[in-house]
């Protein structure tokens, strides 16, 4: 079986969707595994520009069938508005792509992003900077186990009615102590509201287990794609301030049900600087000129939330640690061209935490915080890169810092991007 899995090694936006959308055509199957709609994918294609969020970057292309599998959490409302705007930007209509959703996929419902708006307020300075999609809440449920709803139960109206009728009258309880202003929720609108979802995705609801697991025994060609980061990852990343699954290779048995064992090629992307969204530590978050240009220059705002990103040099010590956490066998190195005309280009290679230098990354939040980096510098290109094709074509500085941040990371770097087309694409033979 020919399977390749793509995943981030920073904090999400690394332009994985790009690796996908570049990829899906030599694939039969495109699997998304984890997440929600707080994840954002940009796929440029034929000149034209799709903002993917639920759906997994290989939904341009009918011919590939497209997987929303069991570890996603789903907001139908979002799902489908996401169909019309595919089809607005001169995709596919709603019902002429090639969509399976699992039944064992989890539902977001409106209680959902009330209640971590609130609990997001009520954190104040310590909030943990969530997209306020309902993410974490939803999963938060689903590991409760008794109010959480699968999308095969949308399709069983009598029973949804129940038991929403139940989960509704206690999140109206527990949100309205945690808010004396919230607004109770009429479980019966939300019911009428989820079974209209209901009647439109019932055509593309299925066992997806199943349907990859026949896959696997056919041989079909399956690509597996990552959602955020690894360093986002709940069980690996700089927990607190994470998302609500394992973003990281870890995750794709868990969300696909499929084995790693399958897996024959892992690409872990990496933006050639770093950037963060919401809170917590990044070591080498620079707040200056220099972070300004590179946000700037990289258009650096959330495809879903629209919020500015922190921006600094690249760390390699956290991407070393998600490159071997992912078991990644090749580095696909992004936006190279925003770091075009910098004089100096900085490269973190070790952390100092309280007078000792490491190279291994904290399992503790507050240790990374108090990290400082330890530089490599090294002389920038003048030269514009946005043309180049070939690894030749590219100024002899930046070859030598492709070769030195994925000599620190500790592997191969096997494609560089240079721009946001499909063919300002390097593929390193």
């Amino acid at each position: 079986m020919s399977a390749t899995a793509v995943i981030g090694l920073q904090w999400g936006d690394e332009a994985k969707g790009k690796f996908v959308d570049l990829l899906a055509g030599e694939h039969e199957i495109v699997v998304r595994y984890l997440g929600g709609n707080n994840a954002g994918h940009t796929v440029v294609a034929d000149g034209k520009t799709f903002k993917l969020s639920l759906l997994p970057s290989g939904i341009t292309d009918p011919s590939i069938a497209s997987v929303i599998a069991t570890g996603v959490v789903l907001n139908p409302k979002a799902l489908f508005e996401e169909l019309g705007r595919l089809e607005a930007d001169g995709g596919p209509a709603a019902g002429d792509v090639n969509l399976k959703i699992s039944d064992r996929a989890h539902v977001i419902f409106p209680y959902h992003m009330a209640e971590e708006a609130i609990l997001e307020k009520r954190r104040g300075d310590e909030a943990i900077g969530t997209t306020m999609r309902g993410i974490g809440t939803c999963y938060r449920d689903k590991a409760g186990r008794t109010h959480a709803v699968r999308v095969g139960e949308l399709l069983r109206p009598d029973h949804l009615k129940a038991k929403l009728a139940e989960i509704v009258e206690y999140k109206n309880l527990i949100l309205t102590a945690l808010d004396p202003a919230f607004e109770p929720f009429d479980a019966a609108a939300i019911t009428d509201e989820y079974l209209g979802y209901a009647k439109k995705l019932k055509p593309f609801v299925t066992d997806t287990t199943a349907y990859l697991h026949k896959a696997v025994d056919a041989n079909k060609k399956i690509l597996f794609e990552g959602a955020q980061g690894s360093l986002l990852d709940v069980d690996h990343g700089t927990f607190p301030y994470v998302t609500s699954s394992n973003s990281s290779g870890c995750g794709i048995h868990a969300g696909s049900g499929v084995p790693e064992r399958y897996i024959e090629k892992l690409i872990g992307v990496a933006k050639a600087y770093t950037t963060r969204v919401g809170g917590g530590p990044c070591v080498t978050e620079l707040n200056n000129e220099t972070g300004e240009r590179i946000r700037t220059r990289g258009n650096e705002f959330g495809t879903v939330t629209g919020r500015p990103r922190r921006c600094g040099w690249f760390d390699a010590v956290a991407v070393g640690y998600a490159a071997r956490l992912g078991g990644a066998d090749t580095l696909a190195v992004t936006l190279l061209d925003v770091l075009d005309g910098f004089e100096e280009v900085l490269v973190c290679e070790a952390y100092e935490i309280d007078g000792v230098v490491t190279t291994d990354f904290p399992a503790d939040a507050s240790d990374l915080e108090r990290a400082k980096p330890v530089y490599r510098t090294l002389p920038g290109w003048s030269e514009d890169t946005t043309a180049c094709r070939d690894w030749s074509d590219l100024p002899a500085n930046a070859r030598t810092y492709v070769e030195v941040i994925g000599g620190l990371a500790g592997r191969p770097v096997g494609y560089v991007s240079v721009g946001p087309d499909r063919e300002q694409t390097i593929v390193r033979r």
